[in-house]
């Protein structure tokens, strides 16, 4: 029973606690206490007993599990010892060895030119981004490249800082690949060439290094002009799109214009051919007719030269609507004879019978047609 539970009782005294407690503590790990031996001998092999328990213990904390994405690296006093595959594994527990576990199937990422926290964008690194092109142009070209670990040793011992050097190394070739191109072809059709190229070149010193990581993809998250100079290369490419869009317009009335020119250039050539074999077969008709007339004034010149002569007059004179008389007092008279020819030749209208009707007998018209008579 407990001092506490009898009030008739009174509280040890604190000497006497701290005796007990220490003979407890001797009886235990083997301290003599005054009078029993006995006690002593019980100490000492539980002691023995305590200590195999904890040397069970200690050989069981070597026991570890390694996962099918990872790699075990063991270390005997800090030197590397072997490797360990999935499944369950031993070593020899601390501090003689130690055990490493390093995902070989995860995808890192590093960035070049901006950060990502917390899959929020929080804005580019003009140290890191910021480069010279082959045309003397700055671009600012922002790079995400996604990598693993495919030797865990090496990953572990060979390099200091492997993802550090990653980062150093892609740095690097992606100002020498930009260096060795023009802005315009960065900018616009060789983003996917340019990040092929870092990707290349980037592996290539890697492995050279011996840093155990393997690149697996390099994206070029963003590439323009900087942040100063964004105005005016907003201005070249609106004037690159309107010359773009100029050549098209050319392109559609070219189109539209140059299958009119071609027909219409080949009805002229259609219609000077035509006129060509008309014109000659004239002109053969001709040549064959003055032979025959040629042929015929041989034989009768007086004859056929008359012929020709009235001919010729018959001609000129139908073609003409006026006509010259000469009078005997050596005067010329001009009758329109043109008009009269053309009343005759188109029926007379009422209305130009009604005038012809309306005319006084004693006009000049018939006056001077009268003296014309007179004359004759």
């Amino acid at each position: 029973m407990a001092w506490n539970d009898n009030n008739n009782q009174t509280p040890p005294e604190l000497d006497e606690v701290i005796k007990d407690f220490k003979n407890k503590f001797n009886s235990t790990f083997g301290g003599k206490t005054p009078g029993s031996s006995g006690a002593s001998k019980a100490a000492k092999g539980s002691f023995k007993y305590i200590f195999i328990l904890a040397f069970i213990v200690w050989l069981a904390t070597g026991i570890y599990i390694v996962d099918p994405a990872e790699r075990g690296v063991v270390l005997r006093f800090g030197a590397f010892q072997t490797s360990a595959t999935q499944g369950p594994h031993w070593h020899i527990p601390y501090p003689v060895e130690s055990v490493y576990k390093i995902n070989v199937e995860q995808i890192r990422s590093a960035e070049i030119g901006f950060r990502n926290v917390q899959n929020s964008y929080s804005g580019g690194v003009s140290s890191e981004s910021l480069m010279l092109t082959k045309d003397e142009n700055m671009v600012d070209v922002k790079l995400a490249v996604q990598y693993k670990v495919a030797d865990a040793q090496a990953f572990l011992f060979n390099v200091f800082q492997p993802e550090l050097t990653l980062s150093h190394v892609v740095q690097s070739v992606i100002r020498q690949v930009v260096g060795d191109n023009t802005m315009d072809y960065v900018l616009t059709t060789g983003r996917e060439q340019v990040a092929q190229e870092v990707k290349v070149a980037s592996q290539a010193l890697l492995n050279e290094y011996n840093t155990g990581l393997m690149i697996t993809a390099v994206t070029m998250q963003d590439a323009q002009p900087p942040v100063q100079l964004k105005p005016a290369f907003d201005d070249v490419v609106k004037a690159r799109e309107d010359e773009q869009r100029y050549i098209n317009e050319a392109r559609a009335y070219a189109n539209d214009i140059v299958p009119k020119a071609r027909g219409a250039s080949q009805r002229l050539l259609a219609e000077a051919e035509a006129y060509k074999s008309e014109v000659v077969s004239k002109s053969e008709g001709e040549a064959y007719r003055f032979s025959q007339i040629l042929t015929e004034y041989t034989k009768a010149p007086e004859v056929t030269k008359e012929r020709l002569y009235r001919e010729t007059l018959e001609e000129v004179l139908s073609s003409t609507n006026k006509v010259i008389v000469d009078s005997s007092s050596n005067s010329m008279m001009y009758l329109p004879i043109d008009k009269l020819i053309n009343s005759s030749k188109t029926p007379k209208s009422s209305s130009s019978m009604n005038s012809f009707q309306q005319t006084p007998s004693g006009s000049s018209n018939d006056q001077g047609v009268l003296r014309s008579r007179e004359n004759r």
